[in-house]
């Protein structure tokens, strides 16, 4: 069963990164991972404008180099950015100081004290590297959109069955998650307005 929700084990594995924000805030947390890209990070931006909402964009630094014009207009428009690493490599499979310096590569491009570990995936060791230079952003609920086993409407009823203050939304804006996205974007945008969420940023 696909798990869209955040396990307690792996929030207590990686106590020291931020899962969720206070719920008293009545604040959600949109967050897009993988871009940016010309045509979809623009829509993105397009519909957060429509809906007044702010995002954080964790940007791979290779795609940040492809399409600056793209990354300005993230930052023009008030959003936060994060490191997502320069190519977005699995922790698993890399040395830590493979890691940290691929991570480095992407901060002349970003310059952001957030990072998001690609899949999710970090080694206790490039964790321990990393928190005196950065807040480690994971999530509370994820949408799935780049599975091609899920259809879209599961993507956004993942996330209307689980909505609630203070909970990071994973999304991604990419071409392999596009359809998905862009869909359970517009909804969850309705979603948190009917509900009173502010959409804020990181």
């Amino acid at each position: 069963m696909y798990r869209f929700k955040t396990p307690a084990l792996a929030k207590a594995f990686y106590a020291s990164c931020v899962w969720s924000k206070p719920k008293k805030e009545n604040k959600v947390y949109l967050t897009f991972d993988d871009g940016p890209h010309p045509k979809i990070t623009g829509e993105v931006l397009d519909l957060l404008k429509e809906f007044n909402a702010k995002a954080t964009f964790f940007c791979v630094g290779e795609n940040v180099a492809k399409h600056p014009e793209t990354f300005q207009r993230i930052l023009d428009e008030g959003h936060a950015v994060g490191n997502h690493t320069y190519n977005h490599l699995n922790g698993f499979e890399t040395s830590k100081e493979e890691y940290i310096n691929n991570i480095k590569k992407a901060d002349k491009l970003i310059s952001s004290s957030l990072f998001r570990p690609p899949y999710g995936k970090i080694k206790s060791g490039q964790l321990k590297a990393l928190k005196k230079d950065y807040q480690i952003i994971m999530w509370s609920l994820i949408a799935g959109d780049w599975d091609i086993s899920l259809t879209k409407e599961q993507c956004f009823y993942a996330i209307k069955g689980n909505l609630k203050s203070g909970d990071i939304v994973v999304l991604h804006d990419s071409e392999k998650a596009y359809e998905k996205m862009i869909f359970t974007l517009e909804k969850t945008l309705e979603l948190a307005k009917h509900k009173g969420f502010e959409l804020a940023k990181l």
